[in-house]
């Protein structure tokens, strides 16, 4: 079983920046990488997604202030997000597939959580008012 682990969460006013690392010890010349979010009573949902050949992809809602990027030397991801809002307060998860896992992959569409095969822990992000 493929380990993520993330790292970078924690509270910050709205307007605010926090940078979220994930370490996974995958072929990042093989792998798509992602991150996720899921608030309480919600649905966990796509944030940005990584491709293993550079395309990136991002939910409507954090367009323009999220950016997902890799360091494949020392294996390992980020989501930078900046303007935080109330809004973006969840637990963040960071994951790692192959594209075509789990169903069908769409260009441009990010794929659902179930098309992900290994799962870091996750990691909370609070944004307060």
């Amino acid at each position: 079983q493929v380990q993520l682990v993330e790292s970078g969460g924690g509270s910050v006013q709205a307007g605010g920046s926090l940078r979220l690392s994930c370490t996974a010890p995958v072929d990042y010349s093989r792998y798509s990488l992602g991150w996720f979010r899921q608030a309480p009573g919600k649905e966990r949902e796509g944030v940005a997604v990584l491709e293993h050949d550079g395309i990136t992809m991002y939910a409507d809602a954090v367009k323009g202030r999220f950016t997902i990027s890799k360091d494949a030397d020392v294996k390992t991801f980020h989501l930078q997000m900046n303007s935080l809002k109330p809004e973006d307060t969840a637990t963040y998860y960071c994951a790692a597939t192959i594209r075509g896992y789990g169903g069908a992959w769409y260009d441009g569409v990010i794929p659902r959580w179930r098309q992900f095969m290994h799962w870091g822990q996750g990691t909370l992000v609070t944004v307060s008012s």
